[in-house]
């Protein structure tokens, strides 16, 4: 698993013209899953992210939780990021997980986000999506379960 994390002082989610999902300050996370994924690396993942001390304390040093600012999330679904450039210049994605288990999978992430962050958001699996978003910094963390 993938997972793309932007702290962000506001995001949101279109699809059709709708906005479907929309956050304040927090993290928007763009969410790829492999063909090997489990819910035991969703849950490493989620873990991983609820933990994470990337928002500044009073002396401006990241030392802050999301809980800790009570920050919100925006969880959209990402395949791109299992794109294989090796050969030629049309991407290849043969290491992300199939719809079915992606699908189920980025659900099970949402759900799980949702016992830990009060207000969680997210896109539309499989849709054609806008998503705006505030970057705060810029601070963008690139997470892989095969690096944890």
């Amino acid at each position: 698993m993938k997972i793309v994390i932007q702290r962000v002082k506001n995001a949101s989610v279109t699809v059709d013209g709708q906005v479907i999902g929309e956050i304040g300050k927090g993290f928007l996370l763009l969410v790829g899953v492999s063909q090997t994924d489990t819910e035991a690396v969703a849950d490493k993942m989620v873990d991983k992210i609820c933990k994470l001390r990337i928002f500044e304390d009073e002396q401006g040093k990241t030392n802050l939780s999301l809980a800790d600012v009570k920050g919100e999330l925006l969880v959209v679904s990402q395949f791109t990021l299992y794109a294989d450039c090796k050969k030629g210049n049309r991407p290849s994605f043969i290491y992300a997980g199939a719809p079915e288990l992606a699908n189920r999978l980025y659900e099970y992430v949402i759900e799980r986000c949702k016992t830990r962050v009060e207000k969680v958001e997210h896109g539309e699996f499989g849709a054609d999506m806008k998503v705006a978003l505030v970057n705060d910094g810029p601070f963008t963390i690139v997470l892989d379960s095969d690096m944890l």
